[in-house]
This record gives C-alpha cells, sequence and structure tokens, in this order.
C-alpha cells in the first residue's frame, strides 16, 4: 500500500540506494515484492546499490545469500559498514592496529585495508555486530579504551529484525564501553555522510536522481534527507506509521514494502 508520496517520480530516479535487513529480508527469508523490485531495476537498467549497516558479512557473502534466496546480483552491487569503517581508518591511520569485535566481514575488511590486529596496545577499538559477545569481550575493549585506544562503532542501529524479532544490534553493543569510559564512539555507517558518499560515487549518480530506500528512520531516511536523496520508507521492518510521527523530519514516500514502487 502506499500511504504517501509521487510513486512516479521514485520510480524515475536514475539510482537507487537500498536497505537489506528489514527492507530486502529478515534474516534468510525474502519479503514479498522483493524479486519483482530487483527484476524491475535490472530490466530497466537502474544503477543500484545495496547498502548495509550490518559488519558482519562481507559483499560475497551478502551476494551468494541473496543468490540462495532465488536473486542473482554482483558483488559490486553491495557495500558494507565494515568496508566503510576500514576505508574510514585506512585514510585517517594508515597501517595502524585494532582491536575489533565483530563477525568475519568486519576483521575481512580490515585485512584489506592493511589493518592489523593488536590487543595489546592498539590505536582504536572498533565494534561490530556478533552473536559472541560477552563480558570479556567487553571488559577488554573498556580497558583499551582507558588506556587511550580511540572508539569507532561501525553503525548507530541500536537493532535490527529477523525471522524472530528484533536482535540487538552495533550500537546496544558499543552503549556500555562508552557508558563504562565516558568516551563516546564514532558511528560510521549510515546517516554518516562518509558513507553515503562513497554509496554515490559507486553508482555515480547525482544526489536528486536517486532514491534512498530504508526502514529506519534514524539512519536510512535521515541518511537520505540529509544527502539530498528521494527518500522512501518502507514498513516491513522497524518503523511503523505510528512511531515516525515524532520525527521532525519525514520521508518522501511511505509505502508497505518495495514491491508497492511498482504499483
Amino acid at each position: 500500500m502506499i500511504y504517501k508520496g509521487n510513486i512516479e517520480k521514485i520510480k524515475n530516479c536514475e539510482g537507487f540506494i537500498c536497505d537489506m535487513d528489514g527492507v530486502i529480508y529478515h534474516g534468510n527469508e525474502l519479503l514479498p515484492g522483493v524479486k519483482e523490485f530487483v527484476n524491475y531495476l535490472q530490466e530497466n537498467d537502474k544503477k543500484f546499490l545495496f547498502l548495509t549497516n550490518a559488519s558482519g558479512k562481507s559483499p560475497k557473502e551478502l551476494q551468494q545469500k541473496l543468490k540462495r534466496m532465488g536473486l542473482d546480483l554482483k558483488e559490486e552491487n553491495f557495500y558494507t559498514s565494515a568496508l566503510a569503517t576500514a576505508a574510514f581508518l585506512a585514510k585517517q591511520a594508515p597501517s595502524c592496529s585494532v582491536y575489533a569485535i565483530g563477525e568475519p566481514g568486519l576483521f575481512n575488511a580490515l585485512y584489506d585495508e592493511g589493518i592489523t590486529l593488536n590487543d595489546v596496545d592498539p590505536d582504536y577499538v572498533i565494534i561490530g555486530e556478533t552473536f559472541s559477545y560477552n563480558l570479556d569481550l567487553m571488559c577488554k575493549a573498556m580497558r583499551l579504551v582507558e588506556k587511550g585506544a580511540r572508539l569507532i562503532a561501525t553503525n548507530t542501529d541500536l537493532t535490527y529484525p529477523n525471522e524472530s524479532g528484533n536482535v540487538p544490534a552495533c550500537r546496544a553493543l558499543v552503549a556500555p564501553i562508552e557508558l563504562t569510559t565516558g568516551r563516546k564512539a564514532y558511528f560510521i555507517g549510515k546517516p554518516n555522510p562518509l558513507m553515503m558518499r562513497a554509496a554515490l560515487r559507486m553508482l555515480g549518480c547525482h544526489s536528486a536522481e536517486t532514491a534512498m530506500i530504508g526502514d529506519n528512520m534514524e539512519t536510512d531516511i535521515i541518511a537520505g534527507i540529509e544527502s539530498g536523496l528521494n527518500s522512501v520508507l518502507v514498513l516491513s521492518g522497524v518503523s511503523t506509521l505510528d512511531n515516525i510521527k515524532v520525527y521532525p523530519y519525514q520521508p518522501s514516500c511511505i509505502i508497505d514494502g518495495v514491491g508497492d514502487l511498482l504499483k
């Protein structure tokens, strides 16, 4: 269902930047209308990029995950907060060392940029999503930050949806370290302009001719608005018609799911 916005204007955009969790799938379940939406992008030669704040998987793993769901995409169609974090560190402090908490996608991105792991005196402590978070990891990160390591988080997502419901995400994992050290993390993923500018460069599109599609008002939609994109909120993830009313900014378009763009 279309609740707000000019669907034809969105469809006519040259480029599409699309979130994944809550927009394309929940866990390992593809959401309704996604196949038709991707077919539309491919058949109409649209430039598109799946831009995810999730840092755990590499573009290759994301490509294979969607292939198992029946979508044939390329690795270059994906960009993650792990890649953005590694690129930021490589520019800020080439050959730096980090203590990282996360999944393989984060570690691979760091290795590819020549960043080494160090659990003694790292330049940075990096926090991403992980299913193995525990008190020992938290204490280690806290003490390294107290000793002078700078605190980086891959994204600002508090939760993300899967088949069973919402799961704590990066901001929930980094919060105890911020509270116990008095240090504020620097968040790399959406809505950080660093990630949005990287996405636009990869697409080769002007912001005014690009649509940002996401399910989260605090990351996807504000990122689109602040970057000058057409912002499309889907209600298949974390945001609802009731909870978006409190925000001083609003999306250009509100729909149930990406399939509604084809109506």
